[in-house]
């Protein structure tokens, strides 16, 4: 950013009138208070939004809370980041002004009225779209203005050919925001809603399956009913809609990213797990365990270690070739949690077969537990690595490191 650069190390001294007087830094987005005094946007709102109600230069109480753009030194800023380009001085980018409010109420009235002609609904739709695409400013700007309510009408309404475009934009627009308990209640609590988003997962474009795969997983993970979660997953194809996504081409990445949320919001019911197994899931997670990024390889991993704890999911990991090998190669690779997790798959599998035992061995997890149980992971990763290693020890080659006399010294607690 321009106003990190030191002065003395680019030989460029920031003018003062350009530097924010919260952050010190240059400004990219300034914007005057009701006090006449300008601050970057992003300055003046974190200064309000932990309570604040003065002006941080003159004490004075704001007024209203409105910020008005500062066009005129926003220019200025980005001539003089041309000027000291020479410096490594990057010029700032034209911000895109926040959603106006009566503009986003304007929008819903106009997508949500049925008198209106359906080429004017979907316009709206599509704008709203764009917003909400935009920036998490937007999104808030929209939320607050009751859209998940309307967007919720919209999409579960007629879903006939005439109008289900209407039904996949206002989806399209809905999955990106987080839905309220009584949202997600509204949703699951009808099998026929829910029918229709599983149907969705089918559909012949992939933006329609992976918005309707979003809006599931959003839904299950916000319903605290245990019975309309077990309803819910309990769908017909449900789950070879969701699998299907996941094994969709890296070319589409959001694929990928809302397929492992939706199953593993899925995977958290544990008496249809099975289902998971039986559609696939196992040989799709195995197979894109290593294209996933950090959070997405948790939830992987916390999925696999999920479908272990069942007969059907155990025997379907331990036939599958790579498995074992991958798991092993996971521990202490990607996060505490995904340590956690892979340790815990690994305890199910090597509890259930001495042959994955020995396939276990043979991967190196040895060496892999024992730094493991000396590193600063969790506890619980810690007990299941302890656990793992006692189930393990007749399986451990007799010139191991754990028949050699430093073993002894190791954290590993005796058994």
């Amino acid at each position: 950013m321009p106003g990190s650069l030191e002065p003395l190390d680019v030989g460029v001294q920031i003018p003062y009138h350009f530097r924010c007087p919260i952050s010190l830094e240059l400004m990219c987005d300034p914007v005057t208070v009701s006090t006449g005094q300008t601050y970057d946007r992003a300055s003046i709102e974190s200064w309000v939004a932990t309570g604040n109600i003065t002006c941080p230069v003159t004490r004075s109480q704001l007024t209203d809370f409105s910020l008005i753009p500062n066009h005129t030194l926003r220019r200025l800023i980005q001539d003089w980041c041309v000027a000291n380009r020479s410096f490594g001085v990057e010029r700032i980018p034209t911000p895109k002004q926040p959603a106006d409010p009566a503009m986003v109420r304007s929008l819903l009235s106009q997508a949500s009225s049925q008198s209106n002609q359906f080429n004017s609904r979907l316009s709206a739709l599509r704008r709203l779209r764009g917003l909400a695409r935009d920036s998490d400013k937007n999104r808030l700007v929209i939320s607050g203005q009751s859209a998940r309510e309307v967007l919720l009408s919209i999409v579960f309404r007629n879903s006939d050919s005439d109008s289900s475009e209407l039904n996949h934009e206002s989806l399209a627009v809905l999955s990106m925001f987080p839905l309220s308990e009584s949202e997600c209640l509204f949703a699951a609590s009808d099998p026929e809603r829910v029918g229709y988003l599983v149907s969705l997962l089918f559909h012949s474009s992939v933006d329609v399956r992976v918005n309707s795969a979003a809006m599931i997983e959003n839904v299950a993970a916000g319903t605290r009913s245990p019975d309309l979660r077990a309803q819910i997953s309990n769908a017909d194809e449900i789950f070879e809609g969701i699998v299907a996504i996941l094994n969709y081409p890296l070319a589409y990445p959001r694929a990928l990213k809302t397929g492992i949320k939706a199953l593993f919001a899925l995977c958290l019911v544990k008496q249809h797990r099975h289902k998971a197994v039986t559609a696939g899931a196992v040989e799709a997670l195995i197979d894109r365990l290593a294209d996933f990024e950090k959070c997405d390889a948790e939830r992987a991993l916390a999925t696999v270690e999920l479908l272990c704890r069942i007969p059907s999911g155990c025997a379907a990991f331990a036939a599958h070739a790579l498995t074992v090998p991958l798991l092993v190669k996971r521990i202490l690779k990607i996060s505490d949690r995904a340590t956690e997790y892979a340790a815990g798959a690994l305890l199910s599998l090597c509890s259930s077969s001495e042959q994955t035992q020995r396939e276990a061995v043979a991967a190196g997890v040895l060496t892999q537990l024992l730094l493991l149980v000396q590193s600063d992971c969790t506890d619980r990763a810690k007990r299941k690595a302890q656990m793992l290693l006692k189930l393990l020890r007749d399986s451990w080659p007799s010139d191991s490191i754990a028949n050699s006399d430093d073993f002894g010294c190791s954290d590993v607690v005796p058994f």
